[in-house]
């Protein structure tokens, strides 16, 4: 096995940009990640500009994604990439995922997988044709306490899955003027964004986390997407209803004009006899709450020895040492730097091709619904 940490590439998160300093930020803290290549922007100067703040040699500084690949390419397997990140518009994901891994690289992207199904379909051919692993960077399966909660339910603790409430809602899009400069105007845009605005931005993590949590497949929704600022292109507000695959019923809202909200994102989960509560502005608390019993706040720490596996291997801290969004990223960046060194983590914190496909499915299906008067659409089954 090669020593030393996992060598990878980035594409897209350059000047300007929000998630690339996430990521590499978070690279840096999983411990097992050096970034030594990159094609950090579109446009080539801002690319270089970027390379060199970042402190990568000029030599391994691109001008665009497919000359980064070949010039990895070149270079002797002991010094080349050994994974490429991507961090750019929904629009590139397809193409940049495509090239890296037909090149033979294992590819982490950021979500959604694609900017249209039909992307999302030549991603899932491409790694079944070449074998190559993809990730998904679902950030909030990272968190400790989503973990925990995860292992409450399918362990029985709460009984069947009745409800689920769900929302994440920010307000940060609420006026017309907010959909200016950098991360504003490629969310706004369909031909960089895809058909959904809010809803494949925001909405797939809300997704994500009610499938992920509950262990179940969401599959069927009856929802209604729209624009409130006059003259957007996409959804900035929307709210769905939703079946599980085991019975239970549920409620999601994704939305970016709820003014004072800042990352609003919440879930609910209700069983047969008990429940869990959590949020991602309290991220370090779990509510349990059973029926006649006094209610039960959970946290995280390295000494709570009442945790399960899958949430000590992602937590770092002893207990009240607060452990938030770049340490969940982190878990992302570790668990699948293990996985392209061929180790298996402990319920990786990336999520997978299924997942991936799952939301993009998702996302059409409530556009869809929404589009014909929020009647109930089938969310489709893997290709």
């Amino acid at each position: 096995m090669t020593m030393g940490p996992v060598r990878y590439a980035m594409i897209g998160g350059g000047e300007g940009a929000f998630i690339g300093p996430v990521h590499r930020t978070a690279a840096a803290i999983a411990g097992n990640c050096r970034l030594v290549a990159g094609a950090l922007s579109a446009d080539p100067q801002k690319a270089r500009r970027s390379g060199a703040a970042v402190g990568l040699a000029p030599e391994r500084t691109y001008d665009d994604y497919e000359a980064m690949i070949a010039g990895e390419l070149a270079l002797p397997e002991s010094e080349r990439a050994e994974f490429v990140a991507i961090v750019t518009p929904n629009h590139v994901h397809a193409p940049a995922a495509i090239a890296a891994m037909e090149a033979g690289f294992p590819v982490l992207t950021d979500k959604p997988l694609a900017d249209t199904m039909a992307a999302a379909r030549q991603i899932l051919e491409a790694a079944r044709r070449t074998g190559a692993l993809l990730g998904i960077t679902h950030t909030y399966l990272g968190y400790p306490m989503v973990r925990q909660a995860r292992e409450l339910v399918e362990s029985g603790e709460l009984g069947a899955v009745r409800r689920v409430a769900v929302r994440y809602t920010q307000g940060w899009l609420a006026r017309a003027e907010d959909g200016v400069g950098k991360q504003a105007e490629w969310r706004t845009d369909p031909a960089r964004s895809g058909i959904a605005g809010a809803f494949g931005d925001i909405g797939t993590h809300a997704f994500n986390l009610v499938e992920f949590m509950t262990g179940e497949r969401m599959t069927r929704i009856a929802a209604e997407l729209r624009a409130a600022v006059p003259g957007r292109a996409l959804d900035d507000d929307g709210m769905a209803m939703f079946h599980l695959s085991g019975g239970g019923r549920g409620t999601l809202v994704a939305s970016q004009i709820c003014v004072g909200d800042a990352n609003g994102l919440a879930i609910s989960i209700w069983g047969e006899r008990g429940a869990v509560h959590w949020e991602q502005e309290h991220p370090n608390h779990l509510r349990l709450a059973r029926r006649g019993e006094p209610e039960q706040l959970w946290t995280p720490g390295v000494d709570r020895g009442y945790l399960g596996d899958a949430a000590m291997v992602a937590t770092r801290l002893p207990s009240g040492h607060p452990e938030g969004y770049l340490e969940a990223f982190a878990n992302i960046y570790h668990d699948f730097a293990l996985a392209v060194r061929g180790e298996v983590a402990c319920l990786p914190a990336y999520a997978g091709l299924d997942a991936g496909m799952a939301h993009m499915a998702f996302v059409e299906a409530a556009h869809a619904s929404s589009e014909s008067g929020a009647s109930w659409v089938n969310i489709e089954e893997l290709p």
